[in-house]
């Protein structure tokens, strides 16, 4: 799958994949729905998202954990 809001550049962020060259890490976006935030309120947190910028911020997180593998503790 090709991202298309989805940027990479080694001199912002330390190179960290963001948001639309925005310097909004993806990781930042999915820590806060994870911790139960709505759509709703990422956005009014980070005026600068749109929704397609959430979604694919959920997409590019599940490629990158389906190309790895994880230790998981049992």
């Amino acid at each position: 799958m090709k991202f298309q809001r989805i940027t990479v550049k080694p001199e912002q962020m330390d190179g960290l994949p963001c948001i639309r060259g925005l310097r909004i890490p993806v990781a930042t976006v999915v820590d806060m729905i994870a911790s139960g935030m709505s759509n709703d309120e990422i956005l009014n947190a980070y005026p600068d998202l749109e929704l397609e910028d959430i979604l694919e911020a959920l997409q590019f997180a599940a490629s990158a954990v389906r190309e790895r593998q994880l230790p998981l503790v049992s």
